[in-house]
């Protein structure tokens, strides 16, 4: 008997193991159905908020008084008047006066002026139909004069450089463009202002 039982235990015995109880095992998650929901919420929280914020800078934008453009002629009036301010000490008041309308013939003309040398200046400026043979004979004049007291320690009178600041004021004024009335798609009249070319 006992040799039977130890045939068998073997086989009772893996059955018995069979039959043991186990450990229990621990939770598993299952993913919830509303757990999509919380980032399709979360994803159109955060594209109203920049649509929103887009919106108000858009607003804030047409509020804005739209930025003023000072034509080149009115700067260089400016400046011109600003540089008389400058009259009793020649060399600055020439530096001030022959700036103003070099950057003014730059913004008007599209010239190279303020880096350029007043001889490479006056060659590039030989070419151009934008002014007339008396005001690049003028202008030669002016940029000759102001390189002597610029260059030469040359110091002129006040005669003199309210002189030389006349030519440069009577140069932006017979340069600047002219309004021109023309009517618009709408019927109202605009004013143009056309580069003029003064022949």
């Amino acid at each position: 008997m006992t040799r039977a039982t130890n045939l068998l235990s073997p086989v009772v015995q893996t059955a018995a193991a069979t039959n043991d109880l186990r450990d229990i095992k621990p939770p598993v998650d299952i993913p919830s159905g509303w757990a999509w929901l919380g980032w399709v919420l979360g994803v159109l929280a955060v594209a109203a908020l920049i649509f929103l914020a887009w919106r108000y800078w858009q607003k804030r934008r047409a509020l804005m008084p739209p930025a003023v453009v000072i034509p080149p002629h009115v700067r260089a009036r400016q400046k011109l008047a600003e540089a008389l301010a400058l009259i009793g000490q020649p060399e600055r008041f020439v530096v001030a006066v022959s700036g103003a309308l070099r950057v003014y013939l730059e913004e008007q003309f599209n010239f190279r002026a303020p880096e350029r040398t007043t001889e490479e200046f006056l060659y590039e400026l030989g070419d151009t139909p934008l002014l007339s043979a008396r005001q690049k004979e003028s202008l030669s004049e002016f940029l000759t004069r102001c390189d002597l007291v610029k260059f030469a320690k040359y110091e002129p009178g006040e005669p003199e450089l309210r002189d030389l600041h006349g030519s440069a004021l009577r140069l932006v004024e017979e340069t600047e463009p002219t309004p021109t009335t023309v009517s618009d798609a709408t019927g109202q009249s605009a004013l143009r202002n056309p580069h003029s070319a003064i022949a």
